[in-house]
Formats: C-alpha cells, sequence, structure tokens
C-alpha cells in the first residue's frame, strides 16, 4: 500500500447476505492494483454480516460499518462519506471483481474518464436457472450495446454495480438520491445518478477489461417484485427528470396483455397467487419455453403494473403559481399602473382563494411534487413576487403574514437598494427596490428570495458571458448578502429561449419561472415553470 490515502475505496453496500458479501470481500484480496481500501456498509438486518466481515483475514484495510436500513443509495452514500480514497469504486455485494479490476478503472482514469463502468458476467458458480440465464443473456447484450456505442452510452445500460468515480466528483454531484430506494424500495438510483453526471458534461467511458462476476441467486418472486420495483422507479425518473429521453423496452405484446394482464395486473394480494403459480416451475427449475414465455410475460406486466401504480399515486394535483410586482397603487403611472396591486386589494385576493379551496404552499413542497416525492394538495398556489420592490416588504408582507401565507420574491441582484431603472429610464415611474437588510427581513419571514437575473434585461438578446453573468452572478451576489444560494430564476419580462433555459440550468437553479399562463403540473420542464400574471384590475 502507498502512503497516506490509498487510490480507490471500494464500497460495498449489502443487507442479509452474509456468505455472498464475504465471498465478494475476500475476492478483493486477489487484485494486482494493491492501492485500495474496502468500506462495507451492513445495512440493517438481522444476520452475522457484521461479525463474518470482521472475521475475515485481508491483506488490504477494512472497514464495517453498520448502520439502521437506508436502502441501497443511502448505504453507499454513508460508505463514500468515509472513504479515503481519491476515487470510489461502488460495487454491489454479489459481483465478484475479476484480478484485474482496479488496474482497469485506474487505467481509464488515466485516460481521461470521469466515470467507468464495466462488464457485469454471470459468476460461472450461479445456480443454472432460468433467471441465471435470463441475466447472462441481458449482460451479454449490455456488453455488445456499450462496445459499440463508443462515446454515447445509452443511459439505460449505466447501472453502477461496478462503477468508479473521482470522490470529490461524487460528492459534488450529491452522490446518490437515496429517495429513490427509500423504506426498502428498489431501482432507479443508478440511472438517477449517471443522468445528473451526463447532464454535468462528465465523461462516461465503459471498459470491458473491468470485469465483476454476478453471483446471481435471486427468488422468482423476488425478482417480480423487482420488475414492479423497476416500473415505479422508472416512473419516478420520468417524473424528476422529465426532459430525460426514454424508451419503453418493457412493453407487452398484444397477446401478453390479453392472456396475463388481467392476473399478473392485480392488485398486490389479489395478484399474489398468480405471480406465485408463475414463480414455482421455475424455482424447481424449468426452463422449457412455457414456462420462460409466461414467466417472463410475468415480469413484463410486473414492471407495467409498477408504473401503472406509481403513476396513479403520483398524478394528481397542480399548481397555480401567481406573479405579483409591486404591492402598491400605481395608478398615475398609466404603464406600471396595472403591475401595482394595493394591499386592501391584495389581502381580498388571499381571502377569495382561500374561501374556494385553495391551499398556499411553499416553493419546497412544489419541487418535492415536480421530483416524485411528495403529492401536491388539491388546489395549490404559489404565490411570487417579481422585481422585489419596497412595497412588498412593507405592504405586501403584512397581509402574508396576518394569514400565514408563506411566498416568494425575486430579486434583481445588481439594483439592490437602487430602483426600477429598467422602467424609469423609458420614462416611467421610479420605485424603491429592497436593499440587503430588507430582502434579509424576508428572508427570516419565511419568504424564499429568488433570482430575477443581474440587471433585469431581456435574456433572449444577450450574449453567451453576459448571460452567464446575468444568471449565474446574481445567485453569487444573493449569496453573499448572507441569503440562501437561490434555487429558483424568474425570467425578466418572461423572456426565455433554448440558450437562456440552458444557462439557468448550467448556473445551478433548480427551476425556472416564466409569465406564460398555465398551471405546473407533473412533467412540466423545470425551467419554463407557467406563472399567471396578477393584475390591478382583477378583482377577487
Amino acid at each position: 500500500m502507498s502512503e497516506g490515502a490509498p487510490l480507490f475505496s471500494v464500497v460495498i453496500p449489502t443487507y442479509e447476505r452474509s456468505a455472498l458479501v464475504t465471498r465478494t470481500v475476500a475476492a478483493l484480496d486477489r487484485q494486482t492494483e494493491r492501492d485500495f481500501e474496502v468500506i462495507v456498509v451492513v445495512d440493517g438486518g438481522t444476520d452475522d454480516s457484521a461479525a463474518a466481515l470482521r472475521a475475515l483475514h485481508t491483506t488490504f484495510p477494512l472497514t464495517v460499518i453498520e448502520q439502521e436500513n437506508t436502502g441501497i443509495a443511502g448505504a453507499r452514500n454513508h460508505g463514500a462519506s468515509v472513504a479515503r480514497g481519491r476515487y470510489l469504486l461502488i460495487l454491489d455485494d454479489d459481483m465478484e471483481a475479476d484480478p484485474g479490476l482496479l488496474a482497469a478503472h485506474a487505467r481509464s482514469h488515466a485516460e481521461g474518464a470521469d466515470i467507468v463502468i464495466g462488464d457485469l458476467p454471470v459468476h460461472p458458480d450461479s445456480p443454472d436457472t432460468l433467471l441465471s440465464w435470463g441475466v447472462g443473456q441481458w449482460a451479454e447484450r449490455r456488453r455488445d450495446k456499450l462496445l459499440a456505442a463508443g462515446a454515447d452510452l445509452p443511459l439505460d445500460e449505466l447501472q453502477c454495480g461496478q462503477m468508479s468515480v473521482a470522490r470529490d466528483t461524487f460528492e459534488r454531484l450529491g452522490g446518490f438520491d437515496d429517495h429513490l430506494t427509500r423504506d426498502g424500495l428498489y431501482g432507479g438510483e443508478d440511472l438517477d445518478f449517471s443522468y445528473r453526471a451526463l447532464q454535468d458534461g462528465l465523461r462516461i467511458v465503459f471498459d470491458p477489461a473491468a470485469i465483476s462476476y454476478q453471483y446471481y441467486e435471486v427468488d422468482p418472486e423476488e425478482y417480480l417484485r423487482r420488475a414492479y420495483e423497476t416500473g415505479r422507479s422508472d416512473e419516478e425518473l420520468r417524473i424528476k427528470h422529465p426532459d430525460r429521453a426514454t424508451t419503453d423496452r418493457r412493453l407487452p405484446t398484444r397477446a401478453t396483455q390479453l392472456v396475463f394482464g388481467p392476473f399478473i395486473a392485480l392488485p398486490g394480494a389479489l395478484g399474489r397467487p398468480v405471480r406465485a403459480a408463475v414463480s414455482a416451475p421455475v424455482r424447481a427449475g424449468r426452463r422449457g419455453d412455457r414456462v420462460r414465455h409466461a414467466f417472463f410475460a410475468a415480469r413484463t406486466m410486473e414492471y407495467r403494473r409498477g408504473v401503472r401504480d406509481t403513476r396513479r399515486a403520483l398524478s394528481t394535483g397542480h399548481a397555480v403559481v401567481l406573479a405579483y410586482h409591486a404591492v402598491d397603487d400605481l395608478s398615475a403611472d398609466p404603464i406600471l399602473g396595472p403591475y401595482g396591486v394595493p394591499a386592501a386589494r391584495f389581502g381580498a385576493q388571499l381571502d377569495a382563494l382561500r374561501r374556494i379551496g385553495r391551499r398556499f404552499i411553499t416553493l419546497d413542497e412544489l419541487l418535492d411534487a415536480l421530483e416524485g416525492r411528495a403529492s401536491l394538495p388539491r388546489r395549490a398556489v404559489l404565490i411570487t413576487f417579481d422585481d422585489a420592490y419596497m412595497s412588498v416588504l412593507d405592504a405586501g408582507l403584512p397581509e402574508l403574514e396576518r394569514r400565514r401565507i408563506p411566498a416568494m420574491v425575486f430579486a434583481v441582484a445588481g439594483r439592490i437598494g437602487g430602483t426600477n431603472a429598467w422602467d424609469h429610464e423609458q420614462g416611467r415611474m421610479q420605485l424603491d427596490l429592497l436593499d440587503a437588510d430588507g430582502l434579509r427581513a424576508l428572508a427570516r419571514a419565511r419568504v424564499e428570495i429568488g433570482s430575477h437575473a443581474l440587471t433585469h434585461p431581456k435574456l433572449t438578446t444577450c450574449d453567451a458571458q453576459t448571460l452567464r453573468d446575468e444568471l449565474t452572478t446574481s445567485a453569487d451576489v444573493l449569496e453573499g448578502l448572507g441569503l440562501p444560494r437561490p434555487r429558483a430564476v424568474a425570467y425578466p419580462h418572461g423572456d426565455v429561449d433554448a440558450a437562456v433555459e440552458a444557462a439557468a440550468r448550467d448556473a445551478g437553479y433548480a427551476v425556472g419561472f416564466t409569465v406564460e399562463a398555465g398551471a405546473v403540473e407533473r412533467g412540466t420542464p423545470r425551467m419554463l415553470l407557467p406563472r399567471i400574471e396578477v393584475l390591478a384590475e382583477d378583482g377577487p
């Protein structure tokens, strides 16, 4: 071993598979690349995994962590948080490493790869079943597909059962989304991580010499449960990343739907006898055509059931986002007049919304719904203000606080403490904007501060550098005032195109708001969320 931090930290999560994980860890002693440590996270369970691992005699540093069950994503993140290596190698507990595995990963990183994935053939000692045969067929197809793809690796094949990445890159990307594998759920965290890496511009490389042999021993009914969970996670990913290109590779044939659909797609308890019936011959070792067709048809229908159930659970609810400007009487200015709603009328509008059953939400609630973490309440409304006029603090906040209604304010970061120069330069009324103390006062009152760019230009007219300054520097300025870094941007004048949308995403915003009328629903593009402008003539 070299002095100091190792080159690799191998992170292995495990749950109640003592014999398998000890076999996986022991096999790492055969690595030709010796500069590594191993961290195993025992993610709950009641077996002797931790004790068996600590009893191993290894020639490399081995750390065993025990924790309450959080799911595979949380276990991987915990292991990564204590790792010391320059690179993390994420390895599943059923992956027996080829002796050249770490050397292959090291070589690919030295050649410029940001993330390396490898080949996952079935271990020759795996039980000879229909399922191990099917996984072996998949592994061969995956290898051929990735080799043929060259630099354009297909997202659906970027599984992280064997994946290496620089530790600082992993941390910058935020690790795995542990919500996707919460409460014993299965799947999705690897594709989500890979998608975020691709969006970040990272180079993902498939190295066929990086081999880990998957010891595949899964009960048929557990296999069907995982198929259901894969459908569930794919649907949650579609909600989290609506702009992700997807192809449904598991669409059943019409014959399959007619024969198996009414039975396999029954709700959990009702469909269990049918699922048990198609699993029994597979468990007994049968592999004939009829058994194979029936079982994999069941898998397909379970996947579709997972998609369907998740879509139903998460499809309800939408939010109307209202866009206000000044909370003031601006009727003396014929141009700005419609954008000033006096305090009394503003309060009456809030009361009217509440009377008709509207529920006022925060940006957090909207983001949770967009990412599939929660459902929106029925008739949800988010209140926002553009420009951060002084009147929002003086007249608007008391109306909000009286009713305990949350809100957002979008500040023009380069005009803080100034005036609406973009308007009065054209002869319109001069209005005071909030200074830093005023914005901090709003934040203390639980009003979230977002960005309205740096100088309030029409962003579609800006060159690339100016666009970066308007969107990134504005966030830097607001953060520099001691405010949380803004998660949302409202485009000045509602002016947005594809270049502006991309620049907002690159600047790190979670969402962008337009003034195109409409409601926000799951699947609405994150950087093009619609809002309805509220004007002075709008009655309660």
